[in-house]
Protein backbone atom coordinates (compact mmCIF):
# COMPACT_ATOMS: atom_id res chain seq x y z
CA UNK A 1 0.00 0.00 0.00
CA UNK A 2 1.12 3.92 -1.16
CA UNK A 3 1.44 5.69 2.27
CA UNK A 4 1.04 8.67 -0.53
CA UNK A 5 -2.56 7.54 -0.63
CA UNK A 6 -3.55 5.80 2.11
CA UNK A 7 -5.58 7.61 4.91
CA UNK A 8 -2.92 7.96 7.81
CA UNK A 9 -3.72 10.79 9.44
CA UNK A 10 -0.85 11.48 12.19
CA UNK A 11 -1.16 13.38 14.80
CA UNK A 12 2.20 14.98 16.16
CA UNK A 13 0.24 16.48 19.86
CA UNK A 14 -1.36 13.80 21.93
CA UNK A 15 -4.98 15.19 22.05
CA UNK A 16 -6.11 16.79 25.34
CA UNK A 17 -8.74 14.42 26.20
CA UNK A 18 -6.90 10.93 25.85
CA UNK A 19 -6.00 9.56 29.11
CA UNK A 20 -3.95 6.65 28.68
CA UNK A 21 -1.02 5.56 26.31
CA UNK A 22 -2.99 3.12 23.89
CA UNK A 23 -6.26 5.68 23.62
CA UNK A 24 -3.47 8.52 22.83
CA UNK A 25 -1.13 6.40 20.78
CA UNK A 26 -4.48 5.00 18.61
CA UNK A 27 -5.59 8.48 17.94
CA UNK A 28 -2.08 9.89 16.86
CA UNK A 29 -1.10 6.94 14.75
CA UNK A 30 -4.60 7.59 12.64
CA UNK A 31 -6.20 4.04 13.36
CA UNK A 32 -9.43 6.01 14.86
CA UNK A 33 -11.33 8.65 15.63
CA UNK A 34 -13.88 9.69 17.49
CA UNK A 35 -17.80 10.17 16.00
CA UNK A 36 -19.67 10.60 19.17
CA UNK A 37 -18.52 9.74 23.16
CA UNK A 38 -17.42 6.17 23.43
CA UNK A 39 -18.28 5.69 19.89
CA UNK A 40 -14.94 5.75 16.98
CA UNK A 41 -14.60 5.35 13.78
CA UNK A 42 -11.55 2.52 12.96
CA UNK A 43 -9.65 4.34 9.55
CA UNK A 44 -7.57 1.84 7.52
CA UNK A 45 -5.00 0.90 9.58
CA UNK A 46 -6.99 0.50 12.60
CA UNK A 47 -9.32 -1.79 10.39
CA UNK A 48 -6.05 -3.74 9.53
CA UNK A 49 -5.42 -4.05 13.19
CA UNK A 50 -9.09 -5.47 14.03
CA UNK A 51 -8.90 -8.13 10.87
CA UNK A 52 -5.32 -9.73 12.35
CA UNK A 53 -6.83 -9.82 15.90
CA UNK A 54 -9.75 -11.25 14.69
CA UNK A 55 -7.49 -13.78 12.12
CA UNK A 56 -6.04 -15.02 15.14
CA UNK A 57 -9.05 -15.36 17.28
CA UNK A 58 -10.84 -17.33 14.56
CA UNK A 59 -7.58 -19.85 13.48
CA UNK A 60 -7.70 -21.03 17.21
CA UNK A 61 -11.69 -21.20 17.67
CA UNK A 62 -11.99 -23.06 14.42
CA UNK A 63 -8.65 -24.97 16.28
CA UNK A 64 -10.96 -26.16 18.91
CA UNK A 65 -14.48 -27.10 17.31
CA UNK A 66 -16.05 -23.48 16.81
CA UNK A 67 -18.41 -23.14 13.51
CA UNK A 68 -18.65 -19.15 13.00
CA UNK A 69 -21.83 -17.65 12.59
CA UNK A 70 -23.74 -14.50 12.19
CA UNK A 71 -26.29 -12.71 14.69
CA UNK A 72 -28.45 -9.90 14.46
CA UNK A 73 -27.50 -6.92 16.60
CA UNK A 74 -31.39 -5.85 16.68
CA UNK A 75 -32.65 -8.00 18.46
CA UNK A 76 -37.03 -8.61 20.01
CA UNK A 77 -37.14 -7.77 23.25
CA UNK A 78 -39.73 -10.37 24.35
CA UNK A 79 -36.35 -13.12 24.24
CA UNK A 80 -34.91 -11.01 26.85
CA UNK A 81 -38.28 -11.26 28.66
CA UNK A 82 -38.71 -15.17 28.23
CA UNK A 83 -35.08 -14.94 29.38
CA UNK A 84 -35.81 -12.52 32.51
CA UNK A 85 -33.02 -10.56 31.65
CA UNK A 86 -34.79 -7.61 29.96
CA UNK A 87 -35.89 -5.98 33.38
CA UNK A 88 -32.82 -6.80 35.52
CA UNK A 89 -30.07 -6.02 33.29
CA UNK A 90 -29.81 -2.36 33.82
CA UNK A 91 -29.51 1.00 32.51
CA UNK A 92 -26.47 -0.62 30.17
CA UNK A 93 -28.80 -2.11 27.92
CA UNK A 94 -29.92 -0.07 24.83
CA UNK A 95 -33.56 -0.41 24.10
CA UNK A 96 -35.50 0.82 21.09
CA UNK A 97 -39.50 0.76 18.98
CA UNK A 98 -39.46 0.33 15.60
CA UNK A 99 -42.40 2.07 13.23
CA UNK A 100 -45.15 -0.47 14.88
CA UNK A 101 -43.94 0.35 18.58
CA UNK A 102 -42.57 -2.90 18.83
CA UNK A 103 -39.85 -3.20 21.74
CA UNK A 104 -36.36 -4.37 20.85
CA UNK A 105 -32.69 -4.18 22.03
CA UNK A 106 -29.27 -3.79 20.48
CA UNK A 107 -26.96 -6.76 21.59
CA UNK A 108 -24.74 -6.33 24.84
CA UNK A 109 -24.69 -10.67 24.39
CA UNK A 110 -26.57 -12.65 22.46
CA UNK A 111 -27.55 -15.76 24.96
CA UNK A 112 -30.97 -15.32 23.72
CA UNK A 113 -30.75 -15.51 20.57
CA UNK A 114 -28.30 -18.29 20.32
CA UNK A 115 -30.17 -20.41 22.61
CA UNK A 116 -33.67 -19.91 20.27
CA UNK A 117 -31.68 -21.20 16.89
CA UNK A 118 -30.13 -24.33 18.54
CA UNK A 119 -33.40 -24.66 19.80
CA UNK A 120 -35.68 -24.64 17.03
CA UNK A 121 -32.92 -26.69 14.92
CA UNK A 122 -31.46 -29.30 17.22
CA UNK A 123 -33.42 -32.19 18.39
CA UNK A 124 -31.04 -35.00 18.81
CA UNK A 125 -28.04 -35.73 21.15
CA UNK A 126 -26.10 -36.97 17.99
CA UNK A 127 -25.72 -33.18 16.88
CA UNK A 128 -23.92 -32.72 20.61
CA UNK A 129 -21.79 -31.28 21.80
CA UNK A 130 -21.80 -28.19 19.53
CA UNK A 131 -19.99 -24.55 19.68
CA UNK A 132 -20.98 -21.29 17.70
CA UNK A 133 -19.28 -17.78 17.17
CA UNK A 134 -19.78 -14.86 15.80
CA UNK A 135 -17.44 -12.00 15.59
CA UNK A 136 -19.96 -8.59 15.51
CA UNK A 137 -20.43 -5.43 16.86
CA UNK A 138 -22.59 -4.95 20.38
CA UNK A 139 -24.02 -1.71 22.20
CA UNK A 140 -23.60 -0.90 26.01
CA UNK A 141 -24.60 2.37 27.25
CA UNK A 142 -22.01 2.86 29.23
CA UNK A 143 -22.93 5.51 31.47
CA UNK A 144 -18.79 6.99 31.77
CA UNK A 145 -17.19 6.35 28.27
CA UNK A 146 -13.44 6.33 28.68
CA UNK A 147 -10.09 4.83 27.44
CA UNK A 148 -10.81 5.05 24.31
CA UNK A 149 -12.03 1.49 22.86
CA UNK A 150 -10.91 0.01 26.04
CA UNK A 151 -15.20 1.55 27.41
CA UNK A 152 -17.14 2.26 24.66
CA UNK A 153 -20.40 2.35 23.83
CA UNK A 154 -20.05 0.57 20.36
CA UNK A 155 -17.39 -2.27 20.34
CA UNK A 156 -16.42 -5.62 18.72
CA UNK A 157 -16.88 -9.03 20.56
CA UNK A 158 -15.91 -12.31 20.01
CA UNK A 159 -19.01 -14.51 21.85
CA UNK A 160 -19.17 -17.81 22.09
CA UNK A 161 -21.63 -20.47 22.85
CA UNK A 162 -21.24 -24.28 23.16
CA UNK A 163 -24.08 -26.74 23.54
CA UNK A 164 -23.66 -30.00 25.63
CA UNK A 165 -25.50 -33.15 26.58
CA UNK A 166 -24.18 -33.21 30.26
CA UNK A 167 -22.25 -31.41 33.22
CA UNK A 168 -19.22 -33.26 31.98
CA UNK A 169 -19.62 -32.65 28.40
CA UNK A 170 -19.66 -28.31 29.57
CA UNK A 171 -16.50 -28.84 31.72
CA UNK A 172 -14.57 -30.66 28.44
CA UNK A 173 -16.22 -28.05 26.14
CA UNK A 174 -15.35 -24.53 29.00
CA UNK A 175 -11.25 -26.31 29.28
CA UNK A 176 -11.10 -26.71 25.63
CA UNK A 177 -12.30 -22.57 25.03
CA UNK A 178 -9.75 -22.00 28.70
CA UNK A 179 -7.03 -23.24 26.86
CA UNK A 180 -8.09 -21.78 23.24
CA UNK A 181 -8.01 -18.13 25.01
CA UNK A 182 -4.61 -19.05 26.46
CA UNK A 183 -3.16 -20.25 22.82
CA UNK A 184 -5.57 -16.54 21.59
CA UNK A 185 -3.29 -14.18 24.01
CA UNK A 186 -0.05 -15.78 23.93
CA UNK A 187 0.02 -15.17 20.46
CA UNK A 188 -0.71 -11.49 20.82
CA UNK A 189 2.12 -11.35 23.01
CA UNK A 190 0.54 -10.12 26.03
CA UNK A 191 1.49 -10.78 29.86
CA UNK A 192 -1.73 -11.46 31.13
CA UNK A 193 -3.61 -13.65 33.70
CA UNK A 194 -6.74 -16.04 33.99
CA UNK A 195 -8.56 -15.54 37.00
CA UNK A 196 -11.52 -16.44 38.70
CA UNK A 197 -14.34 -13.90 38.65
CA UNK A 198 -18.00 -13.43 38.66
CA UNK A 199 -20.52 -14.20 36.41
CA UNK A 200 -22.37 -10.46 37.07
CA UNK A 201 -25.26 -10.21 34.32
CA UNK A 202 -24.59 -13.19 32.48
CA UNK A 203 -25.18 -15.68 35.21
CA UNK A 204 -23.97 -18.66 35.31
CA UNK A 205 -21.36 -21.05 37.87
CA UNK A 206 -17.64 -21.21 37.62
CA UNK A 207 -16.33 -17.93 35.22
CA UNK A 208 -12.73 -16.69 34.59
CA UNK A 209 -11.46 -13.93 33.34
CA UNK A 210 -8.75 -13.30 31.22
CA UNK A 211 -6.62 -9.65 32.39
CA UNK A 212 -3.81 -8.25 30.87
CA UNK A 213 -1.40 -7.04 33.32
CA UNK A 214 -1.57 -2.99 33.34
CA UNK A 215 -1.25 0.05 35.65
CA UNK A 216 -4.01 1.47 34.04
CA UNK A 217 -6.45 -1.92 34.51
CA UNK A 218 -10.11 -0.87 35.85
CA UNK A 219 -9.99 -4.14 37.62
CA UNK A 220 -7.56 -5.31 40.60
CA UNK A 221 -6.32 -8.99 40.44
CA UNK A 222 -5.75 -10.95 44.02
CA UNK A 223 -3.10 -13.29 43.29
CA UNK A 224 -0.85 -14.99 45.28
CA UNK A 225 2.56 -14.78 45.63
CA UNK A 226 2.91 -18.61 46.21
CA UNK A 227 1.10 -20.62 43.93
CA UNK A 228 -0.96 -20.32 40.94
CA UNK A 229 -4.33 -18.78 42.73
CA UNK A 230 -5.25 -15.22 40.79
CA UNK A 231 -9.49 -14.18 41.27
CA UNK A 232 -10.79 -10.87 40.53
CA UNK A 233 -10.84 -8.89 44.06
CA UNK A 234 -14.50 -8.68 43.28
CA UNK A 235 -14.77 -12.47 44.41
CA UNK A 236 -11.64 -13.58 45.77
CA UNK A 237 -13.13 -15.40 48.98
CA UNK A 238 -11.37 -14.24 52.30
CA UNK A 239 -10.04 -17.42 54.09
CA UNK A 240 -8.42 -15.78 57.87
CA UNK A 241 -9.05 -17.71 60.98
CA UNK A 242 -10.28 -14.96 63.04
CA UNK A 243 -9.72 -15.49 66.88
CA UNK A 244 -12.03 -13.95 69.76
CA UNK A 245 -9.95 -11.35 72.11
CA UNK A 246 -10.19 -12.81 76.06
CA UNK A 247 -10.83 -9.61 77.27
CA UNK A 248 -14.24 -8.54 79.33
CA UNK A 249 -17.22 -7.32 77.89
CA UNK A 250 -17.87 -3.59 79.20
CA UNK A 251 -20.80 -2.06 79.43
CA UNK A 252 -22.52 -0.46 76.44
CA UNK A 253 -21.47 3.71 76.28
CA UNK A 254 -23.13 6.19 74.05
CA UNK A 255 -20.28 8.79 73.94
CA UNK A 256 -20.27 12.45 71.89
CA UNK A 257 -18.65 12.29 68.54
CA UNK A 258 -18.89 15.99 66.82
CA UNK A 259 -18.36 15.68 63.11
CA UNK A 260 -17.06 12.37 62.85
CA UNK A 261 -18.29 10.54 59.82
CA UNK A 262 -15.67 8.85 59.00
CA UNK A 263 -13.48 5.60 60.24
CA UNK A 264 -10.22 8.20 59.59
CA UNK A 265 -12.04 10.85 61.60
CA UNK A 266 -13.61 8.58 64.30
CA UNK A 267 -10.51 6.72 65.33
CA UNK A 268 -8.40 9.54 65.50
CA UNK A 269 -11.01 11.59 67.80
CA UNK A 270 -11.45 8.53 70.57
CA UNK A 271 -7.65 7.08 69.78
CA UNK A 272 -8.86 3.54 68.85
CA UNK A 273 -7.69 1.17 66.06
CA UNK A 274 -9.71 0.71 62.77
CA UNK A 275 -10.31 -2.81 63.76
CA UNK A 276 -11.63 -1.96 66.59
CA UNK A 277 -14.76 -0.56 65.13
CA UNK A 278 -17.71 -1.72 63.13
CA UNK A 279 -18.56 0.00 59.64
CA UNK A 280 -22.50 -0.07 58.73
CA UNK A 281 -24.01 0.27 55.58
CA UNK A 282 -27.40 0.67 54.18
CA UNK A 283 -28.33 -1.03 51.67
CA UNK A 284 -31.50 -1.53 49.30
CA UNK A 285 -31.95 -4.66 48.13
CA UNK A 286 -34.88 -5.60 45.93
CA UNK A 287 -36.62 -2.59 47.63
CA UNK A 288 -35.97 -4.13 51.04
CA UNK A 289 -33.53 -2.52 53.42
CA UNK A 290 -30.08 -4.54 54.19
CA UNK A 291 -27.95 -2.95 57.00
CA UNK A 292 -24.46 -4.58 56.12
CA UNK A 293 -21.35 -4.56 58.12
CA UNK A 294 -17.99 -5.14 57.91
CA UNK A 295 -15.06 -4.28 60.45
CA UNK A 296 -13.78 -0.79 60.34
CA UNK A 297 -10.41 -1.75 58.66
CA UNK A 298 -12.22 -3.42 55.37
CA UNK A 299 -14.42 -2.63 52.52
CA UNK A 300 -17.69 -4.20 51.74
CA UNK A 301 -17.96 -6.56 48.72
CA UNK A 302 -21.63 -5.57 47.18
CA UNK A 303 -20.39 -8.74 44.80
CA UNK A 304 -20.32 -10.87 47.67
CA UNK A 305 -23.37 -9.55 49.31
CA UNK A 306 -25.52 -9.96 45.96
CA UNK A 307 -24.67 -13.45 45.73
CA UNK A 308 -24.99 -14.13 49.62
CA UNK A 309 -28.86 -12.77 48.96
CA UNK A 310 -29.40 -14.77 45.99
CA UNK A 311 -28.15 -12.88 43.35
CA UNK A 312 -30.29 -9.59 44.36
CA UNK A 313 -29.73 -6.44 43.34
CA UNK A 314 -28.32 -4.12 45.85
CA UNK A 315 -28.02 -0.38 45.82
CA UNK A 316 -26.59 1.70 48.36
CA UNK A 317 -29.08 3.44 49.86
CA UNK A 318 -28.97 7.80 49.47
CA UNK A 319 -28.83 9.83 52.28
CA UNK A 320 -33.09 10.61 52.20
CA UNK A 321 -33.71 6.55 52.19
CA UNK A 322 -30.97 6.51 55.32
CA UNK A 323 -32.76 9.42 57.14
CA UNK A 324 -35.96 7.60 56.40
CA UNK A 325 -35.41 4.29 57.41
CA UNK A 326 -33.11 4.90 60.17
CA UNK A 327 -33.43 8.32 61.25
CA UNK A 328 -30.26 10.02 60.95
CA UNK A 329 -27.04 11.07 58.69
CA UNK A 330 -24.92 8.40 57.11
CA UNK A 331 -21.42 8.59 58.74
CA UNK A 332 -23.67 7.61 62.23
CA UNK A 333 -25.46 4.76 61.18
CA UNK A 334 -25.53 1.54 63.55
CA UNK A 335 -26.90 -1.81 63.85
CA UNK A 336 -27.98 -0.90 67.67
CA UNK A 337 -32.16 -0.79 68.55
CA UNK A 338 -32.97 -0.34 64.52
CA UNK A 339 -36.36 -0.98 63.48
CA UNK A 340 -37.55 -4.78 62.63
CA UNK A 341 -38.01 -3.98 58.78
CA UNK A 342 -34.09 -3.85 58.32
CA UNK A 343 -32.10 -6.91 57.98
CA UNK A 344 -28.75 -7.11 59.36
CA UNK A 345 -26.04 -8.89 57.77
CA UNK A 346 -22.22 -8.76 58.66
CA UNK A 347 -19.12 -10.00 57.70
CA UNK A 348 -17.51 -12.99 59.95
CA UNK A 349 -14.70 -10.43 61.24
CA UNK A 350 -17.83 -8.37 63.11
CA UNK A 351 -18.49 -11.36 65.15
CA UNK A 352 -15.15 -11.46 66.65
CA UNK A 353 -15.27 -7.61 67.97
CA UNK A 354 -15.13 -6.92 71.62
CA UNK A 355 -15.98 -3.85 73.09
CA UNK A 356 -15.88 -2.00 69.81
CA UNK A 357 -17.57 0.93 68.19
CA UNK A 358 -20.45 1.19 66.08
CA UNK A 359 -22.33 3.92 64.71
CA UNK A 360 -25.78 5.41 67.15
CA UNK A 361 -28.00 6.28 64.69
CA UNK A 362 -27.87 9.56 65.79
CA UNK A 363 -26.17 12.96 64.52
CA UNK A 364 -22.55 13.36 66.44
CA UNK A 365 -22.90 10.16 68.61
CA UNK A 366 -21.14 6.57 68.42
CA UNK A 367 -21.68 3.79 71.00
CA UNK A 368 -18.68 2.25 72.69
CA UNK A 369 -17.62 -1.52 74.15
CA UNK A 370 -19.96 -2.50 71.26
CA UNK A 371 -20.48 -6.72 71.41
CA UNK A 372 -22.14 -8.13 68.77
CA UNK A 373 -24.65 -10.66 69.50
CA UNK A 374 -25.37 -9.37 73.19
CA UNK A 375 -25.99 -5.47 71.73
CA UNK A 376 -27.65 -6.30 68.22
CA UNK A 377 -28.57 -9.26 66.19
CA UNK A 378 -27.22 -10.48 63.00
CA UNK A 379 -29.70 -12.91 60.95
CA UNK A 380 -26.47 -13.80 58.87
CA UNK A 381 -22.40 -13.71 59.00
CA UNK A 382 -20.60 -14.65 55.90
CA UNK A 383 -17.65 -13.56 53.99
CA UNK A 384 -19.03 -9.98 53.07
CA UNK A 385 -15.53 -8.32 52.70
CA UNK A 386 -13.11 -7.51 49.91
CA UNK A 387 -9.84 -9.56 49.92
CA UNK A 388 -6.87 -7.58 51.26
CA UNK A 389 -2.96 -7.40 50.39
CA UNK A 390 -1.76 -9.43 52.88
CA UNK A 391 -4.06 -12.17 53.61
CA UNK A 392 -3.85 -15.63 53.69
CA UNK A 393 -4.95 -17.13 49.96
CA UNK A 394 -7.43 -18.40 50.05
CA UNK A 395 -5.56 -21.71 48.50
CA UNK A 396 -3.19 -21.54 52.02
CA UNK A 397 -0.27 -20.98 49.85
CA UNK A 398 1.43 -17.98 50.51
CA UNK A 399 0.04 -14.74 50.60
CA UNK A 400 -2.47 -12.39 48.67
CA UNK A 401 -0.56 -9.20 46.48
CA UNK A 402 -2.80 -7.00 43.69
CA UNK A 403 -1.60 -5.98 40.76
CA UNK A 404 -4.43 -3.93 38.23
CA UNK A 405 -5.61 -5.95 35.10
CA UNK A 406 -7.52 -4.94 31.99
CA UNK A 407 -10.53 -7.48 31.09
CA UNK A 408 -10.06 -9.14 27.40
CA UNK A 409 -11.65 -12.14 28.05
CA UNK A 410 -14.33 -14.05 29.79
CA UNK A 411 -15.37 -17.24 30.14
CA UNK A 412 -18.62 -18.95 31.73
CA UNK A 413 -20.47 -22.33 32.35
CA UNK A 414 -23.72 -20.98 32.00
CA UNK A 415 -25.04 -24.64 32.61
CA UNK A 416 -29.26 -24.70 32.09
CA UNK A 417 -29.82 -21.35 33.03
CA UNK A 418 -31.03 -20.09 29.15
CA UNK A 419 -31.74 -23.35 27.89
CA UNK A 420 -34.32 -23.89 30.60
CA UNK A 421 -36.11 -20.34 30.45
CA UNK A 422 -36.16 -20.96 26.74
CA UNK A 423 -37.22 -24.51 26.53
CA UNK A 424 -33.53 -25.52 24.65
CA UNK A 425 -33.98 -29.24 24.61
CA UNK A 426 -33.01 -32.64 22.95
CA UNK A 427 -33.66 -36.27 23.06
CA UNK A 428 -31.24 -38.28 24.17
CA UNK A 429 -30.25 -41.89 23.27
CA UNK A 430 -33.19 -42.99 25.43
CA UNK A 431 -35.75 -40.77 23.28
CA UNK A 432 -36.39 -38.65 27.10
CA UNK A 433 -36.20 -34.88 26.63
CA UNK A 434 -33.36 -33.43 28.03
CA UNK A 435 -32.13 -29.60 28.64
CA UNK A 436 -29.20 -28.74 27.30
CA UNK A 437 -26.24 -27.78 29.19
CA UNK A 438 -24.08 -24.26 28.16
CA UNK A 439 -21.15 -22.57 28.14
CA UNK A 440 -20.55 -18.86 27.09
CA UNK A 441 -17.01 -17.27 26.04
CA UNK A 442 -15.71 -13.93 24.79
CA UNK A 443 -13.40 -11.94 23.92
CA UNK A 444 -13.01 -8.31 23.42
CA UNK A 445 -11.72 -7.99 19.82
CA UNK A 446 -11.44 -4.04 19.90
CA UNK A 447 -10.10 -3.90 23.79
CA UNK A 448 -7.32 -6.17 23.00
CA UNK A 449 -6.18 -4.23 20.47
CA UNK A 450 -6.06 -1.38 22.93
CA UNK A 451 -4.52 -3.77 25.65
CA UNK A 452 -2.00 -4.61 23.16
CA UNK A 453 -1.08 -1.11 22.62
CA UNK A 454 -0.99 -0.53 26.48
CA UNK A 455 1.93 -3.51 26.71
CA UNK A 456 3.32 -2.65 23.15
CA UNK A 457 4.62 1.27 22.97
CA UNK A 458 7.87 3.28 23.84
CA UNK A 459 8.28 6.65 23.94
CA UNK A 460 8.25 7.43 19.99
CA UNK A 461 5.08 4.90 19.52
CA UNK A 462 3.40 2.19 18.86
CA UNK A 463 5.64 -1.66 18.82
CA UNK A 464 3.21 -4.06 17.14
CA UNK A 465 3.81 -7.47 17.79
CA UNK A 466 4.10 -9.37 14.30
CA UNK A 467 0.89 -11.34 14.85
CA UNK A 468 -1.15 -8.25 14.64
CA UNK A 469 0.94 -5.68 13.25
CA UNK A 470 -1.24 -4.36 10.37
CA UNK A 471 1.70 -4.72 7.99
CA UNK A 472 4.85 -6.62 7.66
CA UNK A 473 7.07 -3.95 7.12
CA UNK A 474 7.82 -0.09 6.50
CA UNK A 475 9.24 0.42 3.55
CA UNK A 476 10.78 4.32 3.11
CA UNK A 477 11.94 5.82 0.05
CA UNK A 478 13.81 8.95 2.41
CA UNK A 479 14.21 11.65 -0.44
CA UNK A 480 11.41 10.88 -3.61
CA UNK A 481 13.52 13.51 -5.54
CA UNK A 482 16.58 11.45 -5.67
CA UNK A 483 16.14 9.35 -9.01
CA UNK A 484 18.26 6.44 -7.35
CA UNK A 485 16.19 6.43 -4.36
CA UNK A 486 12.74 6.27 -5.77
CA UNK A 487 13.93 4.50 -8.53
CA UNK A 488 15.30 1.39 -6.12
CA UNK A 489 12.44 2.17 -3.83
CA UNK A 490 9.82 1.04 -6.62
CA UNK A 491 11.42 -1.76 -7.05
CA UNK A 492 12.09 -3.01 -4.09
CA UNK A 493 8.57 -2.48 -3.30
CA UNK A 494 7.24 -4.68 -5.89
CA UNK A 495 10.05 -7.45 -5.07
CA UNK A 496 8.58 -7.37 -1.56
CA UNK A 497 5.00 -7.73 -2.70
CA UNK A 498 5.87 -10.45 -4.60
CA UNK A 499 7.11 -12.59 -1.75
CA UNK A 500 4.40 -12.21 0.08
CA UNK A 501 4.98 -9.58 2.46
CA UNK A 502 2.30 -6.86 3.26
CA UNK A 503 3.89 -3.09 3.21
CA UNK A 504 3.06 -0.06 3.67
CA UNK A 505 5.50 2.03 1.17
CA UNK A 506 6.15 5.75 2.25
CA UNK A 507 6.55 7.19 -0.95
CA UNK A 508 5.55 10.72 0.16
CA UNK A 509 7.21 14.11 -0.86
CA UNK A 510 8.15 14.13 3.05
CA UNK A 511 11.05 15.19 5.37
CA UNK A 512 13.47 12.56 6.07
CA UNK A 513 12.84 13.47 9.69
CA UNK A 514 8.94 13.49 9.24
CA UNK A 515 8.54 9.82 7.41
CA UNK A 516 10.81 8.35 10.43
CA UNK A 517 8.83 9.89 13.62
CA UNK A 518 5.50 8.38 11.73
CA UNK A 519 7.50 5.20 11.41
CA UNK A 520 8.27 4.88 14.78
CA UNK A 521 4.87 6.23 15.86
CA UNK A 522 2.90 3.42 13.68
CA UNK A 523 5.30 0.70 14.72
CA UNK A 524 5.90 -1.99 12.29
CA UNK A 525 8.22 -4.81 13.03
CA UNK A 526 10.41 -4.06 10.27
CA UNK A 527 11.61 -0.59 8.49
CA UNK A 528 13.94 -0.75 5.34
CA UNK A 529 14.91 2.97 4.46
CA UNK A 530 15.94 3.59 0.82
CA UNK A 531 18.72 6.10 1.46
CA UNK A 532 21.93 7.60 0.04
CA UNK A 533 23.39 4.49 -0.66
CA UNK A 534 20.88 3.09 -3.13
CA UNK A 535 22.99 3.76 -6.10
CA UNK A 536 24.90 0.86 -3.98
CA UNK A 537 22.02 -1.33 -3.57
CA UNK A 538 22.29 -0.48 -0.25
CA UNK A 539 19.47 -0.07 2.48
CA UNK A 540 18.89 0.39 6.46
CA UNK A 541 16.67 -2.27 8.22
CA UNK A 542 15.79 -1.67 11.53
CA UNK A 543 14.36 -3.69 14.05
CA UNK A 544 11.15 -1.69 15.82
CA UNK A 545 11.04 -3.57 18.86
CA UNK A 546 14.68 -3.57 19.77
CA UNK A 547 16.38 -0.46 17.47
CA UNK A 548 18.41 -2.42 16.37
CA UNK A 549 19.87 -1.31 12.78
CA UNK A 550 21.65 -3.09 10.09
CA UNK A 551 22.84 -2.02 6.54
CA UNK A 552 22.03 -5.13 3.76
CA UNK A 553 22.39 -5.25 0.31
CA UNK A 554 19.21 -5.28 -1.71
CA UNK A 555 20.13 -9.07 -3.01
CA UNK A 556 19.95 -10.32 0.86
CA UNK A 557 16.77 -8.09 1.99
CA UNK A 558 14.25 -10.50 1.21
CA UNK A 559 16.05 -13.45 3.36
CA UNK A 560 17.13 -10.79 6.12
CA UNK A 561 13.23 -9.78 6.39
CA UNK A 562 12.21 -13.36 6.63
CA UNK A 563 14.73 -13.67 9.28
CA UNK A 564 13.94 -11.11 11.17
CA UNK A 565 9.72 -11.53 11.52
CA UNK A 566 10.56 -14.91 12.13
CA UNK A 567 12.74 -14.74 15.53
Amino acid sequence: MRQRNYLTPTLRDTPADAEIKSHQLMLRAGLIRQTASGIYSYLPLGKKVLRKVEEVIRSEMDAAGGQEVLMPAVQPAELWEESGRLGNYGPELMRLKDRHERDFVLGATHEEVITTLVRDDVKSYKKLPMNLYQIQTKYRDERRPRFGVLRSREFIMKDAYSFDTSKEGLDKSYQDMYDAYQKIFTRFDLDFRAVEADSGAIGGTDTHEFMVLSEIGEDTIAYSDQSNFAANIEIAPVRVEYTKSDEEALELELVETPNTKTIIELTSFLGVKASETIKSLLYIVNDEPVLVLVRGDHEVNEIKVSNVLGKAIVELATPEQTAKILGCETGFVGPINIPSSVTVIADQAVEFVTNGVCGANEKDKHYKNVNPNRDFAVSQYADLRLIQEGDPSPDGKGTIQFAMGIEVGHVFKLGTKYSEALGATFLDENGKTQTMVMGCYGIGVSRSVAAIVEQHHDENGIIWPTSVAPFDLHLVTINVKDEDQSKLGEELYETLKKERFDVLFDDRPERAGVKFKDSDLLGLPIRVAVGKKASDGIVEVKVRKTGEMIEVHVTELVETVKNLLSK
